[in-house]
């Protein structure tokens, strides 16, 4: 249901690139210096909220409706519609109260769940800097209006449809929209009206991404108006499935499958016995009912909401649900080293010219560079700044910059110091690669000859040997007071500023506590070689292998497969190349994560199988992961993961439990069917008993976990999970028909006292084996959780007592002698102990590996 303002349209929507922003200003009733508070409030109210999809009020109802989607379900409704029209009302009315009380299990169930991840979600939301009053705020991106005045900067998602008022050096991502991977330069100006959108120079799209510079924009349009809305709901279907999706939908066809097939047969062959029609059809529709975990989707997103809520406790906020199950078995993750390895307090050690001597011009012109430039924040400029800024140090002007951008990884300002100086500090590859003269003494400069380049080569290593994070600085003299981009050339070496950035204590631990989680850590950083080395030697890596983002360039697709997966860090790494990575080390078939914060981390982030941020990453990075760190620690992690890892063992138990006692129940109920003269369970009965068995299940979420399972990380395997069905779902049928046997030939039973004792046997066995199924270990040595527990006694107490009430007379069941209930106690206590038996000769036989 869409907010009903968001359809409110205005004129200055048509054509607006073709407009100039004076125009648009006025047409908008807005000013360069932004709106106020008070008109935004009213913008809002006219206008909508920013978004392509408002808060739908009749969502508890949807969800409960959604709950009778199902097609057997609503067959089931259809027949018991049909039975009361044609025969016993009672029995219609009690099959369509089964079904509603069913229904409402799950809607609670699954409202409760989607109430509280929302409310997860709101930790992490999204905020843009706005001008309102005169003066810069930081709201949600749903607050922004029409008029709004945005302020955008490198690392900035763009919140709506925009025009430009000013911009310098900008580059934007936008290849949603024009499927270009490259960034576009965007200026203010206005077009012709037949301009096509990827050649909008002076517009921005909701959406899309600043990868450098900075920019004023007026806003023009919100929500479902911006071009983002237009294709919003096709971006959305785009979304991968997870591996684990894939799985269960695999899993869904196989059951689809056994239940066509297994309601087909016993309908024809009871219709070929004489049995009522009628009857024969609603028993297989039962059947079907019977056989089909219908709770399995409720299961699953109780459990992934759960999982959110205890990841949420250990600092990881989920955004996409289903990525819990992939960080569970996630067995590698890709991370920078900054912040989750080290302390990420990165801080000046020295300033130093060609001659290895401290030197007051090079952090003069370091400290002009990184505190005039007023572009991307970042930890490199503020440790400058704190290192070398003295106070009431008077700075010079600045004329010009130059953003810095991953492409040159440089930055450059103009600054007026005894006529006009342009200062650029860089990687030092990049500085290296544009000087051509070296500063040698205070006033000496020398051409940059080979000999001199080897002298400052010799400087660079033997610093990043050391762990030495070490950037170059360089200088000219210009003539004019602008700069583009284009000068960046015949420049000269001043000298090099060394930063360190020291391990965090906790980094050993953690990366031992990954890798006893069957996790193994890459790390990838644009940092030199020798830097990452000497790192990784202080992080416990005795030998690391490095590979360069050089080296990379032009591998073949089977020589990149087998570097990534044996190196250790990847270091010099281009942007585009973490991706590259990713998605060489996923072909090799591992389940990988990737932990990135920074502007060019996005593809990556979105490539990984687990993409994971940071709070306080840039926009974009948060943006495109599925899961928000609210701490910055491998620690927490390697918790999360653990977390995930319970999440996928309380999902696998249901379908571990709903499958093999479901098959059994219905291949026994199926045989039965055929050799008596009579129906083994009424439809009512196997739709109660089909509730019943699920109302422990619905606390699987709650259940303990056995610490040897989290130790490695588990995928979803559908052979393994039909093995499991076959094999215990015989099993639980061969002591079906052992309580056969003892009601048939042993207390001669009639028809209603069949049906009473087999449903007994069922539900309470059944209930038993849930604490057998719900771990690898002898049941008697794994706690399950209090609530299944309970639950459990809760549910064998209702059916022992059932048949001694006025309920059991409804549902047709009379009271057994004591005789059978000295039977069943050894039939269901035989049956514990076996199953516990063959559970674990099976998990050593058939899956070792799981």
């Amino acid at each position: 249901m869409i907010e009903k303002n968001q359809g409110t349209r205005n004129s200055h929507l048509d054509s607006f690139w073709s407009k100039s922003s004076e125009e648009l200003l006025h047409e908008l009733n807005a000013k360069e210096n932004g709106i106020s508070e008070n008109e935004a409030n009213l913008r809002i109210t006219k206008y909508g909220p920013n978004r392509l999809k408002g808060k739908n009020s009749s969502s508890a109802y949807l969800l409960f409706f959604n709950q009778f989607k199902n097609p057997i379900t609503l067959i089931l409704i259809a027949a018991a519609v049909l039975s009361s029209l044609l025969q016993d009302r009672t029995d219609a009315i009690i099959i369509l109260l089964i079904v509603v009380i069913s229904s409402c299990l799950g809607f609670w169930q699954e409202y409760g769940a989607s109430n509280a991840v929302a409310r997860l979600l709101k930790m992490v939301q999204v905020t843009v800097t706005v001008i309102r009053d005169d003066h810069e705020i930081a709201v949600s991106t749903e607050s922004i209006v029409p008029g709004d005045v945005v302020v955008l900067s490198a690392g900035d998602i763009i919140p709506a449809d925009c025009i430009l008022l000013n911009s310098q050096e900008l580059f934007v991502d936008e290849a949603a929209f024009t499927g270009e991977s490259y960034p576009v330069e965007k200026q203010k100006g206005k077009l012709e009206t037949n301009t096509p959108l990827s050649k909008r120079s002076n517009t921005l799209f909701m959406g899309s991404s600043v990868i450098s510079g900075k920019a004023t924009a007026l806003v023009i349009a919100t929500g479902l108006n911006t071009e983002f809305g237009k294709i919003s709901a096709r971006l959305r279907n785009n979304a991968p499935e997870t591996e684990f999706e894939r799985g269960i939908k695999k899993f869904g066809f196989l059951l689809m499958q056994i239940t066509l097939i297994l309601i087909l047969v016993i309908f024809a062959l009871n219709v070929f016995l004489h049995k009522p029609v009628l009857d024969s059809f609603l028993f297989s529709l039962a059947l079907a009912v019977g056989l089909t975990p219908q709770l399995l989707p409720v299961i699953i997103t109780v459990n992934l909401s759960t999982g959110a809520k205890k990841m949420a406790a250990q600092k990881v906020i989920v955004k996409r649900l289903s990525a819990i199950e992939n960080f569970g078995s996630m067995n590698i993750l890709c991370s920078d080293k900054t912040g989750t390895i080290t302390q990420g307090k990165v801080k000046l050690y020295k300033a130093f010219d060609i001659n290895d001597t401290e030197n007051e011009r090079v952090s003069n012109y370091a400290l002009f560079n990184a505190a005039l430039q007023t572009g991307f924040k970042n930890p490199i400029d503020a440790a400058i700044i704190t290192g070398l800024k003295s106070e009431g140090q008077q700075l010079p002007a600045i004329l010009d910059e130059i953003p810095y951008d991953f492409i040159r990884r440089r930055l450059s300002i103009l600054v007026e110091l005894q006529g006009f100086k342009m200062i650029t500090k860089g990687a030092f590859q990049e500085i290296l690669a544009i000087c051509n003269q070296v500063q040698t003494g205070s006033d000496s400069i020398e051409p940059l000859t080979s000999e001199l380049k080897q002298t400052l080569m010799q400087l660079y290593e033997q610093y990043s040997r050391k762990g030495y994070r070490t950037l170059g600085i360089c200088w000219k003299t210009t003539t004019t007071n602008s700069i583009s981009k284009e000068e960046e050339s015949s420049m000269i070496f001043l000298g090099f500023v060394t930063f360190f950035d020291p391990p965090k204590e906790s980094a050993i631990a953690a990366i031992n506590n990954l890798n006893s989680l069957g996790v193994k850590l890459k790390i990838i950083t644009g940092d030199n070689a020798l830097v990452a080395e000497s790192l990784a030697k202080q992080v416990g890596i005795e030998t690391p292998i490095v590979v360069t983002g050089s080296s990379l360039r032009g591998t073949s697709s089977e020589a990149l497969v087998t570097k990534v997966l044996q190196a250790d860090i990847f270091a010099e790494v281009e942007p585009s190349q973490k991706e590259q990575i990713i998605l060489a080390l996923k072909k090799t078939g591992q389940v990988v994560g990737f932990m990135g914060d920074g502007i060019n981390d996005a593809s990556a982030l979105h490539a990984a199988d687990v993409g994971i941020s940071v709070d306080t990453a840039v926009d974009v990075a948060k943006e495109a992961a599925d899961l928000v760190l609210m701490d910055q620690d491998l620690d927490v992690v390697a918790n999360g993961i653990k977390e995930g890892r319970r999440t996928f063992a309380n999902t696998m138990k249901y379908i571990f439990m709903a499958t093999s006692a479901n098959f059994g129940n219905m291949f026994s109920m199926a045989g039965a069917s055929l050799l008596l003269p009579f129906l083994p369970l009424l439809p009512k009965q196997i739709l109660l008993t089909n509730l019943l068995t699920d109302v422990p299940e619905t606390t699987i979420a709650t259940d303990n976990v056995d610490e040897e399972y989290i130790k490695k990380p588990h995928r979803i395997d559908i052979g393994f999970i039909k093995k499991f069905m076959f094999i215990f779902g015989l099993l639980s049928s061969v002591f079906d028909y052992c309580t056969f046997a003892v009601l048939i030939l042993v207390l001669k039973a009639n028809e209603q006292q069949f049906q009473t004792g087999w449903f007994l046997e069922s539900v309470v066995s059944a209930a038993l084996i849930v604490l057998v199924v719900r771990t690898r270990l002898p049941f008697f040595k794994s706690k399950p959780s209090k609530a299944l527990l309970f639950s459990n006694l809760i549910v064998i107490s209702f059916v022992l007592l059932l048949p001694l009430s006025l309920l059991g007379d409804i549902f047709g069941f009379v009271r057994l002698p004591f005789q059978f209930y000295v039977y069943m106690v050894l039939i269901v206590a035989v049956y514990v102990f076996t199953a516990d038996f063959v559970k674990r000769w099976f998990y050593k036989k058939m899956a070792s590996g799981y």
